[in-house]
C-alpha cells in the first residue's frame, strides 16, 4: 500500500479550495457564453443539419463544438501573444530591424488607418515574424500518431506508433539554416520560406499537412496589425532588468517576463 499521507495531484482538482472553485466558476461562465453564441447560430439555421444536438455519427455535439471554440480562442490568443512578445524582445535587441520595420510601416500607411491590403504588403515585418517563429515557435513539439506503416530513411515505423515532431530541433538545425542558426536574421526569409529551408519541410511553427493550424493567417494578420500600431507610436528597447530565459509551459514563453522600455514617438 502507498503512503496514506500522500495524495495524487490528479485528485487535488476535486478539492473545494478557493482556487478550484474559481476555476470551475470561470469554466462554467465560458461554457455558458460559448453555448449562447452557438444557440443563436442554431436558431438561425433553418433545418439544423450541420450541428447535431445529440452527437450522432455525423456532425458534432454541442459540447464538442463548445470545446473546439474554447480551444480555437485560447490557443489562438496565447500563441499570437507569445509571437508579439518575442518580436518585441528581439526588436528591442536589434534596433536596426526595428527601424526598418517602422520605416516600412510609415511608407505603406503614412498617417492613414491600417487595412488588409496594406498589411499584406509588409514584407519586412513578415520576414521578422517568420524569423521570430523560427527561433521561438509557439509550440515546441507536436504529437502525432502514424496510421499506416511508414518508412523514414532506414527506419520503419509501424501503424499506431506515437511520435513527437520536435519543432525546436527542426528550426535550429544548422544543416538546414546555416551556421548563423542561433542568430536573429530575418533576411534569411527575404525570398520566402521554401528558399530559406532549401525546399525541405523544416519550418513548422503552425504544423503542416492536413493538420496545419487553420488560424495561422488570422494570427499573422492580427500580429501585424498590433505591431503596426505599436511601431507608429513607440520606439522600444530591452530594460537592463530583462533576463533571457525561454521557458516551456505548453507554449514557449520568457520565464521572467519581457521587460521593455518604451519611448513615445
Amino acid at each position: 500500500m502507498g503512503n496514506p499521507r500522500t495524495i495524487s495531484l490528479r485528485t487535488t482538482s476535486f478539492l473545494p479550495t478557493k482556487s478550484n472553485k474559481r476555476i470551475k466558476a470561470i469554466a462554467h461562465e465560458i461554457k455558458g457564453l460559448v453555448k449562447g453564441i452557438i444557440d443563436k447560430r442554431v436558431e438561425q439555421m433553418k433545418k439544423g443539419e450541420i450541428i447535431k444536438q445529440h452527437g450522432h455519427n455525423k456532425g458534432l455535439s454541442i459540447d464538442d463544438v463548445i470545446e473546439e471554440c474554447k480551444l480555437f480562442y485560447f490557443a489562438g490568443q496565447e500563441t499570437t501573444a507569445n509571437l508579439l512578445v518575442w518580436t518585441m524582445i528581439l526588436l528591442g535587441q536589434h534596433k536596426n530591424w526595428q527601424d526598418r520595420a517602422r520605416g516600412e510601416v510609415l511608407k505603406v500607411f503614412g498617417d492613414r488607418k491600417p487595412d488588409i491590403d496594406g498589411l499584406n504588403q509588409l514584407k519586412v515585418i513578415n520576414m521578422i515574424f517568420l524569423e521570430v517563429l523560427r527561433l521561438y515557435p509557439p509550440v515546441a513539439g507536436m504529437p502525432r500518431m502514424i496510421h499506416k506503416d511508414t518508412k523514414i530513411g532506414n527506419i520503419t515505423l509501424p501503424a499506431g506508433t506515437f511520435i513527437v515532431l520536435h519543432t525546436m530541433l527542426s528550426h535550429h538545425d544548422p544543416d538546414i539554416w546555416g551556421e548563423d542558426v542561433k542568430e536573429f536574421n530575418p533576411e534569411r526569409f527575404s525570398q520566402g520560406v521554401s528558399k530559406a529551408t532549401k525546399g525541405q519541410t523544416s519550418f513548422i511553427p503552425f504544423g503542416g499537412g492536413p493538420r496545419v493550424c487553420i488560424g495561422q493567417n488570422f494570427a499573422m494578420l492580427e500580429a501585424k496589425m498590433t505591431l503596426v500600431m505599436i511601431l507608429r507610436r513607440f520606439s522600444f528597447e530591452l530594460s537592463p532588468s530583462y533576463t533571457h530565459a525561454p521557458y516551456l509551459i505548453i507554449t514557449v514563453q520568457p520565464q521572467f517576463g519581457a521587460h521593455l522600455v518604451l519611448h513615445k514617438i
